[in-house]
């Protein structure tokens, strides 16, 4: 994500007599590390809670400033142990009993995903959260829990440990649901596991998400997403409200195991994806070979604004991020609207005889 400071969030202090700018600086110098690429961020952090304060909201602004603050950096440093590890975040309902086909469903989920070396979120509570994580297990679960006066609690398999994160605030919790996330299944629910579904669509239809796997999990014999699917074509589409390639972001799926097989082959050759500027950089395991290269220039060419695709090796301007270093670059100009057409690019590429040979 890119970031440009804005100039206006130094404006107010040139009617102080202090020069609060210099303090800010001095206080960044004694808390930043030397040579820190954040350091100017931070500084815009600061500015903006100075800002605040010459203007004294009123106290609940502040307390939801201050709340917000503390929940995202307390997640930031709790969640670090676990970057490298890729996550599944599981939604649906905590009001299913333990007897119920789905909740066997989502035990097995958590299994398979655990197999594969695959970390399992959930929002921490009873019913499919319960389920996923004891099917997961402690070491392979994560339980971002809310709290409320009633209803939820943490579940058994989390509860107590440093596997657990606990939020006051919604959004922020949904952030780091979505954040956390290299694919997401969603099982049958309620007001909550729809607004979630709605929510991650819309973020990746929208690209302020980068694209993952959107599984759509129920009984073989179920049609809860399935009648989902049908409103979703009959009102959605048809009538134009999203493209038909929209509807490419998701997958209906009938089993556990058809669910970690589509996460498992979503990452068999794509990696993970950025910007550079005006360029979409998807980083690939293996690289392509002619034919398939023909192809993307000819069968998706209209997801660029100009120009085409070329496979690039690692630059210096991701030299953020030198862990991957080692992987291909498929680069283009992304008219950053058809992520289901992307999805589709994606799809093409994580096919086998679309690899190149190893040298």
């Amino acid at each position: 994500m890119s970031y440009d400071p804005d100039d206006y969030l130094s404006r107010h202090f040139q009617t102080s007599g202090i020069d609060l700018r210099q303090k800010v600086d001095e206080l960044i110098n004694l808390t930043v590390p030397s040579g820190s690429p954040n350091l100017s961020l931070y500084r815009e952090m600061l500015i903006t809670v100075v800002r605040m304060a010459q203007a004294d909201r009123n106290r609940w602004d502040a307390k939801i400033m201050l709340q917000t603050l503390r929940e995202l950096e307390h997640a930031f440093s709790a969640l670090e142990q676990f970057k490298r590890r890729r996550k599944v975040t599981v939604f649906g309902s905590a009001r299913t009993p333990k007897q119920h086909p789905l909740y066997a469903l989502a035990r097995h989920l958590g299994s398979e995903l655990a197999k594969r070396d695959l970390m399992v979120i959930t929002g921490a509570g009873g019913g499919i959260m319960s389920a996923a994580h004891e099917g997961a297990g402690l070491e392979n679960s994560l339980g971002l829990n809310i709290t409320l006066p009633f209803e939820q609690r943490a579940n058994d398999i989390v509860d107590g440990s440093e596997h657990l994160l606990s939020f006051h605030f919604f959004f922020v919790r949904k952030l780091f649901f979505v954040k956390e996330a290299d694919a997401l299944v969603l099982c049958p629910g309620g007001f909550g596991t729809l607004d979630e579904a709605l929510e991650v669509l819309t973020l990746i239809q929208t690209g302020k998400s980068p694209i993952v796997p959107i599984l759509l999990l129920d009984e073989p014999d179920g049609s809860y997403w399935e009648d989902a699917m049908s409103f979703l074509h009959r009102q959605l589409e048809e009538n134009r409200y999203i493209l038909p390639s929209d509807m490419k972001l998701m997958r209906l799926v009938k089993s556990a195991d058809e669910a970690a097989v589509e996460i498992s082959r979503f990452y068999s050759n794509y990696h993970s994806s950025r910007w550079l500027k005006n360029i979409f950089v998807i980083r690939m395991n293996h690289g392509l070979n002619n034919e398939a290269m023909l192809h993307v220039q000819e069968g998706f060419g209209d997801l660029c604004q100009q120009g085409g695709f070329t496979l690039q090796p690692y630059c210096e301007s991701e030299k953020d991020e030198p862990e991957f270093c080692d992987l291909i670059r498929l680069a283009f100009p992304f008219n950053g609207r058809d992520h289901g057409r992307l999805r589709e690019l994606i799809d093409f590429i994580n096919l086998p005889q679309n690899w190149a040979a190893k040298a």
